[in-house]
């Protein structure tokens, strides 16, 4: 089949540069959540009708799978439909969706093509509604059959009583499609040439029209304004912590967890409020997650804990892990077995090998950490002299004393021990004590000086 996502409006209502299609849910753009229901269809062709916003659209959802037709114009949805004609295989029919109805099912969409598979005509996807308000009406004559959809705007008083309405959403014949919207007019109360008036055609042209029901009312839910796309947020988020749920993890509360990718974990996984997971995360067996932490692209071994507050970004954890409150892993951070990262602990691009610990104040950049090495609290790695970053290497089973400052590139040898204090700026031998500070001195004479 061919796939064609309409995607070309303002939207006024969001009050914003940004194009309507582009605002995130879930950290995606809307029309990216469309497209990918869209691929599950496994199309022929699918194609993404752009306008307002141009490049900026056809840059964010850039992909090899994807054509683009432009409406240099926004006329309504036959005429953006129309833009797509020339990129669509004639023998094929033709779905069409809309880039800011962003939770839209494949399996409802199955349905619909069931309802029109075989057929010359068209299939539309419906959904009834306690308040139809705002949506195209589906009028049914006295046998049943869909006589056509009249749009809000257009629509009497009788007809507003209709709580059955349209989707937008749709199958058409695409052999039809060329006669079909050179024949729309725009005489509406919107001077727009309406999608949905294909209907009327194909029903004077004595081809079937079929209808297929939304599995649920949120899948067919647009985005119109800000407190749409809140709803749809929450909604969203909400079916994703039900998943979690059903699928065993213990959420302190499924109101407040946001998933915004991917989220994979074993069993006995237990995540507090507030948290965020961000890209592609994985929570081994028995993990546990505390209040308010923010991770992103990260894989944490089984029986980790996590406490509060913690932002874990492109960071792999392994087995056994004691970390935060308060702890940042930036990319590149590799943590061993059984690490200990404390309150205040910044790890970057660095490797921790099993049962290290660096419980307070630590800065831990560019540097290759051996196993059971004892990091003071206060300690920094000096890796970057202003132009280029250097490497740090401390050894297994070494000790680095409070406050010191390991100007790379440097080496602490195995079970070395650096005096609290220390400036290294040498290798420091293993199994010795380096020391690097000033001599002190007491001055008994010395008075504190007096205010005036």
């Amino acid at each position: 089949m061919n796939i064609v996502i309409l995607a070309a409006g303002q939207g006024k209502r969001m009050y914003s540069s940004l194009p309507k299609v582009l605002h995130p849910l879930a950290g995606r753009p809307l029309a990216q959540h469309v497209i990918d229901a869209a691929r599950q269809l496994q199309p022929e062709s699918l194609i993404v009708v752009y306008g307002h916003g141009g490049e900026a659209v056809r840059s964010a959802l850039a992909a090899d799978d994807l054509l683009w037709a432009l409406q240099a114009e926004q006329l309504g949805t036959g005429h953006a439909l129309a833009q797509a004609l020339p990129l669509l295989a004639p023998a094929a029919q033709t779905l069409v969706l809309y880039g800011d109805v962003p939770l839209i099912a494949a399996a409802s969409l199955r349905r619909l093509l069931l309802a029109g598979e075989g057929q010359e005509g068209l299939a539309i996807l419906t959904v009834e509604l306690a308040d139809p308000g705002g949506y195209g009406r589906i009028v049914r004559d006295p046998m049943g059959k869909v006589a056509c959809i009249v749009e809000e705007k257009d629509a009497s008083a009788e007809e507003k009583g209709i709580r059955e309405v349209n989707t937008g959403i749709m199958v058409l014949p695409t052999a039809h499609l060329q006669t079909w919207l050179a024949a729309l007019k725009n005489d509406n109360a919107q001077g727009e040439y309406y999608l949905t008036d294909l209907v009327a055609l194909a029903v004077e042209a004595g081809l079937p029209v079929h209808t297929a029901a939304a599995a649920l009312e949120w899948e067919v839910q647009g985005v119109n304004d800000k407190l749409q796309l809140a709803q749809l947020e929450r909604q969203y988020q909400r079916n994703q912590a039900d998943a979690l749920l059903l699928a065993g993890v213990r959420l302190a509360d499924p109101a407040r967890v946001d998933v915004r990718g991917s989220l994979k974990h074993g069993r006995d996984v237990f995540i507090d409020v507030g948290c965020v997971f961000e890209g592609e995360v994985e929570l081994g067996d028995g993990v546990e997650i505390g209040p308010y932490c923010v991770l992103r692209n990260v894989r944490i071994g089984s029986g980790s804990r996590v406490a509060a507050y913690c932002h874990f970004d492109g960071a792999v954890i392994g087995p056994g892990g004691i970390l935060g409150p308060y702890a940042r892993l930036r990319p590149g951070a590799e943590l061993g077995p059984e690490v200990h990262i404390g309150n205040f602990v910044e790890i970057k691009k660095s490797t921790i090998g099993a049962q290290s610990k660096a419980n307070h104040l630590a800065y831990i950049g560019d540097a290759e950490i051996g196993q059971r090495v004892n990091i003071g609290a206060g300690t920094i790695t000096c890796n970057y002299d202003g132009v280029n970053k250097h490497k740090t290497i401390i050894e297994d089973d070494a000790f680095i004393g409070s406050d010191t400052q390991l100007v790379a590139p440097v080496t602490v040898g195995r079970g070395a021990t650096l005096g609290a204090g220390t400036t290294l700026t040498k290798n420091a031998p293993a199994e010795a004590l380096t020391v690097s500070r000033a001599k002190q001195l007491s001055l008994t004479s010395w008075e504190r000086p007096k205010k005036k």
